[in-house]
């Protein structure tokens, strides 16, 4: 093989993968962090440890296509640089995604689907599993929970020839950089987000039952307290409830960030509250939350769920309240890495300082099923 470059860029193995051209994605980290967050459709082998002690032989244990183009992952990008290398001398055409799974934070996939009288589009960052939003009316747009640099909205945005009239934020995250405020200034528009909060500068205040028009809809702030204070969620009548980080596909969100034991425990009868009013909407409604805990496939298929599903689905949503709070508290994940660097940082509204990346690297965590 040539001795060319054998680094792939993060954004050029997502545009190949949102082409579909045929890629052999070969994850040779650890398990423990292969289980913490992937890349969709990736194969594994546990080669890690072997290929840092120079025993390349471990790749002979995956069985790679003939004619294979392959694209080697690990955490940032040195160890997958091993694999590709390995796999060249064997004849194989290999490259090394550069700067690992910590690059691959920021990569993003979208689905859309078509609403009687709107669009919506799901922006996926496909490693996170961060969803963000763009519902258009009649070329009028709002912008929700924005996750992702400024430029892949200016992309949607003027690829499809929409006006954004409003941004909005669900609640503060805790486990991305939020890019609302941006996004907002970039397309001079009404930045809202819910309160009570303490971010450091000038936003629109959701209260409840606030109501935001464009074109020929209208979404309603409804009020959903428990995993923030301030968290909202917005609806659709009888079509679809962006819920947040509320109400997942599988689960529901934690009460327990920046909270003490006792906090928690209010917050999970908050939590409760909030849900009993979300479910009472009707069955067919579209479930649309904030994030999944599973990679998001670049298979332009919107991840949701309906009420109906999600009361199948979820099975402490059928419990009493006191059952409900003590469930939730006992099945409490791990607490996400570096959450309360990223809740300074989204409430200053500015990370000029610091490099995204870095930050906001590995899974999320907001999610209890």
């Amino acid at each position: 093989m040539s001795d060319s470059k054998i680094g792939i860029s993060a954004e050029a193995l997502r545009k190949q993968l949102e082409k579909k051209e045929p890629l052999f994605v070969l994850d040779v980290r650890p398990l423990s962090q292969r289980e913490e967050w992937q890349i969709p459709g990736s194969h594994y082998v546990d080669a890690y440890a072997r290929l840092n002690e120079g025993d390349d032989s471990v790749l002979d244990e995956i069985e790679i296509p003939e004619n294979s183009k392959v694209v080697t992952v690990c955490a940032a990008g040195r160890t997958s640089q091993l694999a590709a290398e390995a796999l060249r001398k064997k004849g194989v055409d290999a490259s090394s995604l550069e700067g690992g799974m910590k690059a691959w934070s920021t990569a993003w996939n979208i689905a859309r689907k078509k609403f009687d009288d709107f669009d919506l589009w799901q922006i996926r960052r496909t490693g996170k599993g961060c969803l963000s939003y763009i519902i258009a009316s009649q070329k009028e747009a709002i912008v929700i929970d924005a996750s992702l640099p400024v430029e892949v909205y200016e992309q949607l945005i003027g690829q499809h020839n929409l006006s954004v009239k409003y941004v909005m934020e669900t609640h503060i995250h805790a486990d991305h950089l939020s890019r609302s405020r941006q996004v907002a200034e970039r397309f001079q528009a009404p930045l809202f987000l819910p309160s009570p909060n303490k971010v450091q500068f000038g936003y629109e205040e959701i209260a409840p039952g606030t109501t935001f028009s464009i074109g020929a809809i209208t979404l309603e702030a409804i009020p959903t307290p428990g995993h923030t204070l301030e968290s909202v969620s917005f609806y659709i009548k009888d079509q679809i409830v962006l819920t947040g980080d509320t109400l997942f596909t599988d689960g529901v969100g934690r009460p327990d960030l920046k909270a003490s034991p006792e906090e928690s425990q209010h917050k999970a009868a908050l939590l409760y509250q909030s849900l009993k009013r979300m479910l009472s909407l009707p069955e067919k409604v579209q479930v649309l939350p904030a994030h999944t805990n599973k990679p998001a496939d670049f298979n332009e298929e919107l991840i949701s769920t309906t009420i109906g599903e999600a009361k199948r689905r979820i099975p402490f949503l059928q419990s009493g309240e006191e059952d409900f709070i003590q469930t939730l508290l006992q099945k409490i994940p791990p607490t996400p890495t570096g959450y309360l660097a990223i809740v300074e940082k989204n409430l200053a509204g500015n990370f000029a300082d610091i490099n995204p990346v870095d930050v906001e690297a590995g899974a999320n965590r907001c999610a209890v099923s």
